[in-house]
């Protein structure tokens, strides 16, 4: 199955959903990156990437979400994951990305970080 992604909100909160696999040869990187890009542009600052139900995750799709996460830092937002697992999990591990992201195992945990910290958009 190729990436799936569903958008909702948790007051200033974008919670993206992801499902499926997010794999170069497939497109779903662009994809994934092309959703962020809109979010962005539309004043999204706090973004929670749900990663429970992402089965497989390459470079490039690792690739799209630390340049979100460092645009977002430099512009005043920030980026969480929640729940990765798996083969997901293991490439973070990997890539030893786990001691930047902050990542959660609890959906209201999460939203929670993302209070107490002034965000702001910056031009």
């Amino acid at each position: 199955m190729g990436l799936q992604i569903s958008i909702r909100e948790s007051g200033d909160v974008t919670i993206l959903d992801l499902r499926g696999r997010s794999t170069i040869d497939g497109g779903e990187s662009e994809l994934l990156s092309s959703c962020l890009r809109k979010l962005i542009a539309k004043g999204a600052r706090k973004l929670l990437l749900n990663l429970a139900d992402l089965t497989q995750v390459d470079t490039s799709g690792v690739g799209v979400i630390v340049a979100t996460y460092v645009f977002l830092r430099e512009q005043g937002g920030d980026l969480k994951l929640l729940c990765p697992c798996g083969r997901v999990r293991e490439v973070f591990r990997v890539l030893r990305l786990q001691e930047i992201f902050p990542s959660f195992e609890e959906e209201t945990q999460a939203l929670a970080s993302f209070r107490g910290r002034t965000y702001f958009a910056t031009r």
